[in-house]
């Protein structure tokens, strides 16, 4: 695992349950690739291999236009390590989990 992800989507939709079910398709367009990830509240973090996840966040804001936001801000923040590993999801997190 070289690289770890976050991104935020944005649908610009005036109603908020339109909003959390665009979310959620693009989640589940997440949970689909198989790839390790970790829902927050404001964003969802993948990690794995570069070249897959740099695919989920090409095809992510289609998908939530796919869903039904006629606009969508996406905002994406890559850690990639060229050589050995990032640290993971969970050596980040684990201790603030309760």
């Amino acid at each position: 695992m070289n690289t770890s992800v976050a991104i935020q989507i944005l649908p610009m939709l005036e109603d908020d349950q339109k909003v959390v079910a665009v979310v959620d398709k693009a989640i589940e367009y997440i949970q689909s690739t198989g790839v390790s990830y970790d829902v927050g509240a404001f964003e969802t973090t993948i990690e794995g291999d570069y070249d897959q996840l740099m695919e989920i966040v090409k095809n992510i804001t289609k998908i939530a236009a796919e869903a039904g936001a006629p606009q969508v801000m996406t905002y994406v923040k890559i850690d990639y390590k060229s050589k050995g590993k990032v640290l993971g999801i969970h050596e980040k997190t684990d201790k603030y989990q309760h």
